[in-house]
């Protein structure tokens, strides 16, 4: 978390926190508090429309599954900066760990106020409750675990806001272990959501069902970390005024494209591998989402395939958006739009589900506002004239 000589010393942005922004986000956050009291006394049933063909909603589905594979940008940074050694990109470090922190922190709360009988959730942690065989289990403690990694790993830049200087250099002495830890974690989990899918075997539509879903799922949760941090660049720049950071971002686009190029490579040769290919030609719609979802992922290579595409921002910052889509429909398209209950299970999500998906994401963007103005993330730089 250090900074180096070269690079520009992250500051507060600055200015006032009061604004249409956060004033729409707090209301959001106040109906999605509102739902959850209701939720947390009369039970899921109250407040959603799941049922026996789906136990898992909007709520997991978006809020965990989508919302943590958005929550990857500090994992894919950290590999580029700390195990591949491209320190150039350091000043991206702390910005995309903050997405990061309030991505995986919600989602671990999401994962809360999705269990039936929450007040037993301590079981998770219990040993005499326990399953070390479970796929669940993994996710839930290496999600657990890795959401304390990231708290340590961010807490230099609130010991740097205090003026606790000493106390961050002594910390900074062992934030390698805690590096190297969010390194691997999400690595664990990220594949573990994939394997999940594997698990439930037929009611999982086979252009989605693949023994290689954990490699898939880890692959593009890199590839959603970088187009992330590409949009989050992006409106962070607009939004403050700043310029933006080309030199940085056109050859983190080139490594995102390559690595996009890998993704495609290991979802298509397994479809074609499996004998399964033929089914995305039918006329159906598990057909017409995956056509949705592959073409938002094929879409960068037309719009910031040559290095003048990748100096123009607005489409860095589509094809950020074009990854973000094709990565959240891998998902949605897996555990839900074409997931199979059986015969008389439909689902729609109630409007209480996306009022309270709404909220979650609405904390991810107050709390982005409030710190990136107060705590020193973003690099130092005087506002641009408008």
């Amino acid at each position: 978390m250090s900074t180096h000589a070269h690079h520009p010393a992250p500051a507060p942005v600055g200015g006032k926190l009061l604004n249409p922004v956060t004033l729409v986000c707090g209301v959001l956050v106040a109906i999605m508090a509102a739902v959850l009291l209701v939720r947390m006394f009369k039970g899921l049933g109250y407040v959603t429309n799941l049922n026996d063909g789906y136990a898992w909603g909007l709520w997991v589905v978006v809020d965990v599954m989508v919302g943590s594979a958005l929550a990857c940008g500090g994992f894919s940074v950290a590999l580029l900066v700390y195990i591949f050694n491209r320190g150039r990109y350091h000043p991206l470090v702390r910005p995309a760990l903050l997405g990061s922190l309030f991505g995986y922190t919600l989602a671990g709360a999401g994962i809360f106020f999705d269990l039936g009988r929450w007040w037993n959730f301590w079981h998770i942690f219990w040993p005499g409750y326990v399953n070390p065989n479970s796929v669940m289990f993994e996710v839930a403690a290496c999600v657990s675990a890795y959401i304390l990694v990231m708290w340590i790993e961010f807490s230099p830049v609130a010991l740097e806001k205090f003026g606790l200087n000493v106390a961050k250099k002594k910390l900074e002495k062992f934030l390698f272990i805690f590096i190297a830890l969010g390194v691997l974690l999400p690595m664990m989990h990220q594949s573990s959501l994939g394997s999940m899918l594997v698990i439930m075997g037929s009611q999982v539509h086979p252009l989605w069902q693949t023994p290689l879903q954990g490699a898939i799922y880890l692959v593009s949760a890199i590839v959603l970390g970088w187009a992330v941090v590409l949009f989050e660049s992006c409106v962070a720049a607009a939004g403050y005024r700043r310029s933006i950071e080309v030199d940085l971002l056109n050859p983190l686009a080139k490594i995102m494209l390559g690595a996009l190029a890998l993704y495609l490579a290991l979802r298509v040769g397994d479809l074609a591998w499996r004998g399964v290919l033929g089914l995305a030609f039918e006329p159906t719609w598990a057909a017409l989402w995956f056509w949705i979802e592959n073409l938002a992922f094929f879409a960068p290579f037309a719009l910031i395939r040559t290095v003048q595409q990748r100096r123009n921002p607005a489409n860095l910052f589509l094809a950020g958006i074009c990854v973000m889509v094709g990565g959240s429909l891998i998902r949605l398209n897996g555990y839900l739009i074409t997931f199979n209950s059986g015969p008389g299970f439909h689902y729609f999500p109630a409007l209480t589900e996306v009022l309270v998906t709404a909220g979650f994401f609405a904390i991810e963007v107050l709390g982005y506002i409030v710190i990136t103005r107060r705590f020193p993330v973003l690099p130092r730089e005087e506002p641009a004239v408008a």
